[in-house]
């Protein structure tokens, strides 16, 4: 992005918000940061927020305080939770915390963010989906929410693209974040394994899709719209051992 903008990225404390947030601010541009929790450093160009997004109030709340303080040009909204089980140890509730977080919560921020957006005639919002969504053992809701992500994407492509602002999906496969070691142990076999069994022959790391992310953020990527690109080292078409 060669103008300053303002990006308003959901979990920019840790993993790959975190990466993005960094690189951002790296490149002179301004970051908001809204989260369960702050950051644990400080910059000049970074603001941030406490909020919990599987909260509807808390996130309707949010979304009005950062929006009349911060003309918000491009949301990433990278929070996200597994809450795995199989089909037997499914809770449906869990479906209804996913949905909240994963699609209420976008929803909420981007209509806050939508009348500034529009008014520029500039906007960029980025969802962090996964790979999952394809479909993956253990991950019945997460898998159900991140594919409503993308159709929800689609959607608003649609919707916001006369108004100048793009909506696009990254979906990272396997990626080396706190969420992945909450599910697979660190340094563990099983976390050998499944690096051997990527086509790349590596998992992914945060910067590898915060790079990602950058792409369809930047001015230059204005004709690309109701996109997702799998950033998973192949998995997206092999698939993925556990």
């Amino acid at each position: 992005m060669s103008q300053t903008r303002t990006t308003l990225i959901t979990g920019g404390n840790s993993g790959i918000g975190e990466a993005l947030a960094k690189k951002l601010i790296d490149e002179g541009q301004r970051v908001v940061s809204v989260g369960l929790e702050k950051p644990d450093w400080t910059h000049d160009l970074l603001t941030a927020y406490r909020a919990d997004l599987t909260s509807l109030e808390e996130t309707r709340a949010i979304a009005e305080e950062i929006c009349r303080d911060h003309a918000v040009d491009c949301l990433v909204h990278n929070a996200g939770i597994i809450l795995p089980n199989l089909l037997a140890d499914a809770r449906p509730e869990d479906i209804l915390t996913l949905a909240q977080l994963h699609l209420g919560a976008p929803m909420l921020l981007t209509q806050a963010a939508m009348e500034g957006m529009r008014s520029r005639r500039f906007g960029r919002i980025v969802f962090v989906s996964s790979r999952a969504a394809m479909g993956a053992a253990t991950r019945s809701a997460y898998s159900a929410t991140k594919a409503g992500v993308h159709g929800m994407a689609r959607t608003w492509a649609l919707e916001l693209a006369s108004s100048g602002i793009t909506v696009n999906v990254v979906a990272p496969g396997p990626i080396l974040t706190d969420n992945f070691w909450g599910v697979v142990p660190k340094d563990s076999e099983q976390q050998e394994r499944m690096a051997r069994n990527v086509p790349v022959g590596r998992l992914g790391t945060r910067e590898d899709v915060a790079h990602a992310i950058s792409f369809f953020l930047d001015e230059r990527s204005d004709f690309v719209t109701g996109q997702v690109l799998y950033v998973c080292g192949g998995t997206s078409l092999a698939g993925l051992s556990p």
